[in-house]
C-alpha cells in the first residue's frame, strides 16, 4: 500500500480490513462471530480517520486565512483538544495543545491552530516530534516574530500496559524565536499556557 494513498479509498478499506480480521484470529478470536462480523471493517475506517493527517497539507488547511494585520502581542490558543497514536504501539494518546505566535505583519485565522495541530495529530506519533512539527508549521506559514506549543498529554500506552501509571501527564513544548529568547516573553508564555484561567 502506497503511503500517499494510505487507507483513503476502497481498496485500502478492504486490505486493512483483511488485515484485522487476521489480527483477530491471532489473538484467539472467532473472526465469524455476530460481535465481530464488522469489525475488521469498522477498524479500517477508524483507522482511516485516525490518520488522515497523512493526507492534509498545512497550506491546505491554512488555505485564505493569513490577513495583513500590525497587531504585535501575543496571540494564543490555549487547550486545544488532540488525540493522536503512539507510533511504538499504536495506542492513543490525548491531551490539549497551547499554541502561541507574536505576528510580524500578518495573523491567521484563530481556527486555523487547531486545524493545523490537527494535520500532525492524525498521524502515528510521538509527543515529542508533534510540538516541534505544530511549532515548525506555524512559523512556515507565518514567519512570525515568535512560536511557543506545550503539549500536555495522557499516554494509554504508559496506562494500559507497561508501568501502568494512570496519573502520569507528559508535558512538552517548542519555542522559536522571541519565545526561545527572550526570558519575559518566555515566562509570560509559559505562565498562559500553564494557568488556571477562570472564563
Amino acid at each position: 500500500m502506497d503511503i500517499d494513498e494510505g487507507i483513503d479509498d476502497a481498496a485500502g478499506v478492504e486490505q486493512y480490513a483483511a488485515l484485522v480480521q487476521e489480527q483477530l484470529e491471532l489473538v484467539g478470536e472467532d473472526s465469524s462471530r455476530e460481535g465481530l462480523l464488522r469489525t475488521p471493517e469498522r477498524v479500517a475506517k477508524a483507522m482511516q480517520f485516525l490518520t488522515r493527517g497523512y493526507r492534509l497539507r498545512v497550506e491546505d488547511v491554512v488555505g485564505t486565512g493569513i490577513f495583513a494585520e500590525e497587531h504585535r502581542n501575543m496571540v494564543m490558543v490555549r487547550d486545544i483538544e488532540l488525540y493522536s497514536l503512539c507510533e511504538h504501539h499504536m495506542l492513543p494518546f490525548f491531551g490539549r495543545a497551547h499554541v502561541a505566535y507574536i505576528p510580524d505583519g500578518r495573523i491567521v485565522g484563530l481556527s486555523k491552530l487547531p486545524r493545523i495541530v490537527d494535520v500532525f495529530a492524525r498521524r502515528l506519533q510521538v509527543q515529542e516530534r508533534l510540538t516541534e512539527e505544530i511549532a515548525g508549521a506555524i512559523d512556515d506559514v507565518l514567519a512570525p516574530l515568535g512560536v511557543g506549543v506545550v503539549i500536555e498529554a495522557y499516554h494509554l500506552c504508559m496506562m494500559m500496559r507497561g508501568v501502568e501509571k494512570q496519573n502520569s501527564r507528559t508535558i512538552t513544548s517548542a519555542l522559536r524565536g522571541v519565545f526561545r529568547d527572550d526570558a519575559r516573553t518566555r515566562e509570560e508564555f509559559l505562565s498562559l499556557a500553564h494557568a488556571k484561567l477562570a472564563v
